[in-house]
């Protein structure tokens, strides 16, 4: 999506897990129209790039370093040929990978922008490596490939009270719901078992002694106390230890996607977002603040 005029730099937005780049058409169209030459990839396994697994709607991966290489490999070719600054976007599952992509040295963007990243489960009290031990164990007990957890009492209909977990605009939800209904190939289910386990696996790596404090690139999170499919208290404990991290907190009033939330919501964060992109684009080189 190129720029309206002469961009500003370049942003790559990277959705999360089970979702497809058209649910966030508008919030694209808006960094275009602010001046930034936008891309956006689906991941593989998702979207319509068919699944890894035995049916046509469970998602699997064999391991999120797979996801990486993609990004590393993808990234390469994409900042070659794009204008400076680049910025990499990440949403939930996105934002997790974005930000070990960037830990482990595999992408090297001006900065990062993570809304609602994946960095930890609920419920929150049970320790993860208790966790990621029964999830490896439910891995090894049959198809790693098969459900985690159940979709609807009927296949291919959306689980009830799914819109409570992600947004309070229904004009939003519905357009994911056309998406779906027009293009059936998007249509994604729950995770595998062997997502959960690896879920578990890269989000534990990432968070070890050390990798956060090295990340050395501005970094901005937008993030919701109130959000119910990942831990908020893991992405604020992360913030803390980026050395150029910050949080635009939202509570009550915003759910996972907090890009496609109301209008109050939604404008808060894209004015958020919008000031720490200028910042970039006018100081590059520089971190924020300087």
């Amino acid at each position: 999506m190129p720029a309206l005029g002469r961009a500003k730099g370049s942003l790559l937005f990277l959705p999360g897990r089970g979702d497809h780049y058209e649910k966030y058409l508008e919030t694209l169209d808006h960094w275009a129209n602010e001046g930034w030459r936008v891309t956006a990839s689906d991941w593989r396994g998702q979207a319509g790039s068919g699944r890894l697994g035995p049916d046509a709607v469970t998602g699997h991966i064999d391991d999120f370093g797979t996801w990486v290489a993609d990004l590393a490999h993808f990234w390469k070719a994409w900042a070659a040929e794009t204008p400076e600054p680049h910025v990499l976007v990440g949403h939930s599952m996105g934002g997790h990978l974005a930000l070990r992509a960037v830990a482990e040295n595999d992408v090297d963007p001006d900065a990062l922008v993570l809304s609602a990243p994946m960095l930890g489960f609920l419920p929150s009290f049970v320790p993860p490596m208790l966790m990621h031990g029964l999830a490896w164990l439910m891995a090894r007990l049959g198809d790693p490939s098969r459900p985690a957890w159940k979709w609807s009492e009927k296949p291919g209909q959306l689980p009830a009270g799914r819109q409570d977990l992600l947004t309070a605009d229904k004009d939003r939800y519905a357009d994911e719901i056309w998406w779906r209904e027009h293009r059936p190939a998007l249509v994604m289910g729950p995770g595998s078992w062997g997502w959960v386990e690896r879920a578990y696996a890269s989000m534990r790596s990432l968070l070890a002694p050390g990798k956060l404090e090295a990340v050395d690139i501005p970094v901005l999170v937008i993030a919701t106390d109130a959000d119910r499919l990942v831990d908020f208290s893991a992405t604020r404990r992360a913030v803390e230890r980026l050395p150029h991290g910050k949080m635009i907190r939202f509570g009550k009033e915003a759910r996972h996607e907090i890009l496609r939330e109301i209008d109050p919501v939604r404008n808060r964060a894209l004015t958020g977002i919008d000031e720490f992109l200028d910042r970039i684009a006018g100081k590059r080189g520089h971190l924020p603040g300087e």
